[in-house]
């Protein structure tokens, strides 16, 4: 679940951190809280599994019901079945205070990567957005390959993204 929101917010990482109870800026909660907004289709202030798996399928992937299960009671830390902001606030603060896994990094940039040439293209990048439900401009999208393109070519590639999504 992380690791899908973490492309969407790498501005965040970049930024200090600010004294609140989960070690995050003002500015990166409401990053956060415009993330939780994507994963919370009907707006209730809860992610179910069944939200959590219609963006999951909407970026190319097929979770069973006892996987999406898994994942929402791997974050559920009231035991309700559900992510409640707080909740994931928590997981977020977590992820970036945590060094990712070069299995999940893997995944993450698959998710991008639509044509498997080992690039993320602007293209590419917008096409996951919108699946997102994240309506962008180009030139929205255009700077988000701008400040993790290091070599300037126009795409991102695994190593440019590696060190964007390890950024503190």
């Amino acid at each position: 679940l992380a690791y899908y929101t973490n492309f969407i917010f790498y501005k965040i990482q970049q930024q200090n951190m600010a004294a609140d109870r989960f070690g995050l800026a003002d500015e990166q909660i409401a990053e956060f809280q415009e993330a939780f907004n994507l994963f919370d289709k009907d707006g209730d202030g809860k992610i179910t599994s069944q939200e959590l798996g219609i963006v999951m399928r909407s970026l190319g992937q097929r979770p069973t019901e006892s996987e999406l299960r898994d994942m929402v009671n791997e974050v559920d830390e009231d035991g309700n079945g559900t992510i409640e902001f707080d909740e994931f606030l928590q997981m977020m603060s977590r992820k970036m205070k945590d060094s990712d896994s070069e299995q999940e990094l893997k995944e993450a940039f698959q998710v991008f990567d639509k044509d498997k040439d080992g690039f993320i293209s602007a293209a590419e990048l917008h096409y996951v957005m919108t699946n997102l439900g994240e309506k962008l401009t180009d030139e929205e999208v255009q700077e988000m390959i701008r400040e993790a393109d290091l070599d300037g070519d126009g795409l991102v590639n695994y190593h440019e993204f590696v060190k964007m999504m390890t950024a503190k």
